[in-house]
Formats: structure tokens, C-alpha cells, sequence
């Protein structure tokens, strides 16, 4: 029998039994469409951090006073001890550090710790407050769309100066140039001078409410460096060895300007791109892992259920079996047949679980905003997935068709 007769006759049996074939497709489907739905949000959010959330080059590293990540009590109350990263450190690694190209600072208020931004009647709540040296637009892809950044003369002057996220523009100058005007960012006033380029939503949180101010103003109205660590940013000339040795450097650096023993370890922390990406990657991978398991749950299920359709065709379709024999049809034909059906099967309710679940990665999408983004192979693989699961489960089924003898078969419904 050829491969397009049977499995036009598998589809055919489908066809013919719509509720049996539901019941029997379920495990596939749902198996399916939870491999795709979490593989498409995955590969999504991956694309979106490498792109958006941590978008620092190849050749920038970060120093902070604390770990990004921390996983214990007791290390959390050790990076609590550390003295502050302050302005002069920033200062002693952009004179000291010969293999950096540009070296900047920055501090911001935590999440937690949120304003109101007002101009007029309109306002605009939980915006985030940055304070910046104007180093930091040659490291950090930050693009201003309307007036400019912040120059050297706005810092040295602790101006009061803000450049705002697109949120505030959007909610607040309504048909209106707002490079200029005057707003206030909880109890203090700032001109506006410039407007930053939209960047969208991560995880459904907006990327665009915030305000932007000098370091030094930030300092004078926010607190000074004892009461915020700030973070150095430093962009090397170039990856690999480069990149390296100015790490070094800013590690010695560091060391002696915070008294650090020879045997002791960093009181402060270096990070990369490689480091949030890594970091992220775990994250995924382990919640991709956790949801295979399901996956595979599911694939069990939904195989066994295909095995035991395929045993009641059998049974039903034991007279046609022998029929077949009887006309010459050799044990490998009619396993074949079987097989066919039984990956058919399981094939349909993998097109039917792609479908689905890519419909609800885009649904999560839309309505919370996690980046999605469905790759060929995932589709493919999935496919070849199911099908391998129906020949798997098959089997069974197949070998006890073409085992069966002719003239027990024809008996069977005389």
C-alpha cells in the first residue's frame, strides 16, 4: 500500500469517528501546544533581552556595589556591609583606566521608590528617577528624538535639566513641543531639554516613564554618594584582550582606592552583557526544562490513548486484514498500513497543537505584552515530534495486525 493510500485512510477513519478522534488527538494537542506556546514565548523573551533589556555592547562592562543576583541571606547582608561606590571612584577609573575609551556613572532610584511628574493639570505616576554623567550617552544606546542630552555645561552647573521618556511626552505634551517647559518631578521643578526615543514594555512593565537628570542635580536633590551607590560603566576599545585588561585595571584600581587585602575578594561586582545574558539563560532554560516534563507527560498520555485506537481499528477492521492476506499482502504491507495511520494520526493533532499554541503565545502577547516569536524549526520540530510519538506507539498495534492469520481473520466476522 502506498504511503498517500494510507494515510488517506487514517484521515478517513478520523473523519469518521469526530468525537473518538478528539478524545484520542487531546493528549497530542495539548502536548504540542504547550511545547510551542512556551518555546515561542522563550525564544521571544531571549531575542527581546539580548536586543532590548540588557543592550549593552560586547565591549562595556558595569561595576556595581552589589551582586545583580543575590541567592542568600548571608550574602545579602555581606553586599549590605560594602562602602558605596562613589563620584571620586568614577573619577579614579576614568583618569586611571588606560584601556577604557569612555567611563561613566550612574545611580537611580530603586524600583520601589517612585514620583509623580506634573506639568499643568496632567501628571503621570511611578516615574523613575536617573541621575548621569554625560559620558553616559557615547556607552548606553540611548536615543534622544526631540532637543538633546545632557552636556557637560548642564553638569558641571548641577542644571536643572531633565531629559524625559516617551511616556511623559506622550501623557503630558498633547500637541504640544515640550523641549523647554517646565516640570515638576515630585516636589522640584526642571526644564524639560529633551525627549528619549520610545522603547516599548518588558514583561508589561513600561520602558519609557522616566526622567533623566545631570548626576550632580541628581545628588543634590536625591541624596549624595553616602546614601546612593552609584554604577561605573566603562566601554574598552575593543572585545578579548582589550576588554580584559581594562577590567584589570579597574579591578586594581578599585581594590586600592577601597582598601582591599591581596587574599580578600572584590567588595564590589564587574558584570558584562555575557553575564545578564547567561544569567537569563539559566533562568529560561530551567522554566523550559520544568515545562518539558509536562511536555513529555503529555506525549505519554496522548500515545498510549493513539495505541489504544489503533488496537480497537485493529480489532474492527479484522476481516479486512484477512481479506488483504488472503490477495497476497505480505506482514511488512499491512504493518506499514498501520504504522502510516498511526503516525498520520498523531501528525494531525501536532498541526492542530501548533496552531494552537502558537494562537495563545500570540494571545499572551497582545494582552501582556511578553515578546513572542515562532521559529521554523520549532514547528518542525514539533511535528517530527508527534510523528515519531504515533509510529513509537504504533507498534504494538501494527505488529498484532500483520501477525494476524488469514483464515483467523476471515472467521472473525463470519
Amino acid at each position: 500500500m502506498e504511503f498517500r493510500e494510507a494515510a488517506s485512510i487514517a484521515l478517513q477513519s478520523l473523519w469518521a469517528n469526530k468525537l473518538r478522534s478528539v478524545l484520542t488527538l487531546l493528549g497530542m494537542v495539548i502536548a504540542i501546544s504547550a511545547l510551542i506556546a512556551v518555546g515561542t514565548l522563550i525564544t521571544g523573551l531571549n531575542s527581546y533581552v539580548a536586543e532590548k533589556v540588557f543592550n549593552l555592547g560586547a565591549d562595556v562592562f558595569i561595576v556595581n556595589k552589589q551582586p545583580n543576583v543575590i541567592t542568600s541571606v548571608d550574602q545579602f547582608l555581606e553586599a549590605q556591609k560594602r562602602k558605596n561606590l562613589t563620584y571620586e571612584d568614577y573619577e579614579a577609573v576614568r583618569d586611571g583606566c588606560h584601556s577604557c575609551t569612555v567611563v561613566g556613572a550612574s545611580t537611580s532610584l530603586g524600583l520601589a521608590i517612585r514620583n509623580t511628574v506634573r506639568y499643568g493639570n496632567q501628571s503621570i505616576q511611578d516615574t523613575g528617577v536617573r541621575g548621569w554623567t554625560p559620558s553616559m550617552a557615547r556607552i548606553y544606546d540611548l536615543e534622544v528624538i526631540m532637543g538633546r542630552g545632557i552636556t557637560e555645561t548642564d553638569f558641571n552647573r548641577s542644571a536643572e535639566s531633565v531629559v524625559i521618556g516617551h511616556d511623559i511626552f506622550e501623557n503630558l505634551f498633547v500637541d504640544q513641543d515640550p523641549i523647554g517647559k517646565e516640570i515638576r518631578v515630585g516636589n522640584h521643578a526642571y526644564q524639560v531639554i529633551g525627549v528619549g526615543k520610545k522603547e516599548g514594555k518588558t514583561l508589561g512593565q513600561s520602558r519609557d516613564n522616566w526622567v533623566m537628570m545631570p548626576l550632580k542635580t541628581y545628588f543634590k536633590y536625591y541624596g549624595g554618594e553616602q546614601v546612593n551607590s552609584i554604577r561605573i560603566w566603562a566601554k574598552a576599545a575593543d572585545t578579548g584582550v582589550i576588554m580584559a585588561n581594562a577590567m584589570d585595571e579597574t579591578r586594581v584600581i578599585l581594590r586600592a582606592r577601597r582598601h582591599v587585602r591581596p587574599n580578600e575578594r572584590d567588595n564590589f561586582e564587574i558584570d558584562t552583557n555575557q553575564t545578564f545574558l547567561s544569567l537569563w539563560a539559566s533562568i529560561s532554560s530551567g522554566f523550559f526544562v520544568f515545562t518539558l516534563g509536562i511536555v513529555c507527560m503529555s506525549l505519554l498520555v496522548g500515545g498510549i490513548v493513539i495505541m489504544n485506537m489503533m488496537l480497537v481499528s485493529v480489532t474492527e477492521r479484522t476481516r479486512e486484514i484477512g481479506v488483504r492476506k488472503a490477495l497476497g499482502a505480505r506482514q511488512s504491507d499491512i504493518m506499514a498500513q498501520f504504522l502510516i495511520e498511526a503516525a498520520t494520526m498523531a501528525a494531525v493533532g501536532g498541526v492542530i497543537g501548533v496552531a494552537f499554541g502558537a494562537l495563545v503565545a500570540k494571545t499572551v502577547t497582545l494582552v501582556v505584552g511578553l515578546p513572542s516569536r515562532l521559529e521554523l524549526w520549532a514547528i518542525l520540530l514539533a511535528l517530527a515530534l508527534a510523528a515519531f510519538v504515533g509510529v513509537f506507539f504504533g507498534v504494538y498495534p501494527a505488529r498484532k495486525a500483520a501477525r494476524l492469520e488469514p483464515i483467523v481473520a476471515l472467521r472473525a466476522e463470519l
